[in-house]
């Protein structure tokens, strides 16, 4: 398939597209003619990079990991990325929850003040 159906496919520009064959994220495409022609494995590499990106990889990270190996991508190197990834992502969400606590917990001594509440309600006048 040629770029344009690639970019469909993959909801990328042709832009990144080419960006992400410049950077060796994607293996260069043989050619048909003067055009490139990508197959299916560039497609997941492609879908597989827009996915990481939306959780927060850089372009960096996904370079020491999307890493061939006669012309083929290393699968358990990417499988281990992503557990890594969903460990820094469970941190984060232990993270979140303990933040949230203690906004409820400071929620809750502004409701249980009745002194804060008259003084707020004194100011509106």
């Amino acid at each position: 398939m040629y770029i344009g159906e690639v970019a469909s496919k993959t909801g990328l520009s042709v832009k990144a597209i080419r960006l992400y064959e410049e950077r060796g994220l994607i293996s260069v495409p043989p050619r048909k003619g003067r055009y490139r022609y990508y197959n299916a494995s560039h497609v997941e590499v492609l879908n597989l990079i827009k996915e990481a990106k939306s959780l927060g990889s850089t372009l960096s990270q996904l370079e020491a990991v999307i890493v061939y190996n006669n012309g083929e991508v290393d699968w358990s190197k990417v499988e281990g990325f992503l557990i890594k990834l969903k460990h820094r992502l469970n941190q984060q969400k232990e993270t979140l929850q303990d933040r949230i606590g203690r906004v409820d917990a400071c929620l809750s001594a502004i409701n249980s003040c009745p002194s804060m509440l008259d003084s707020a309600l004194r100011g509106r006048d």
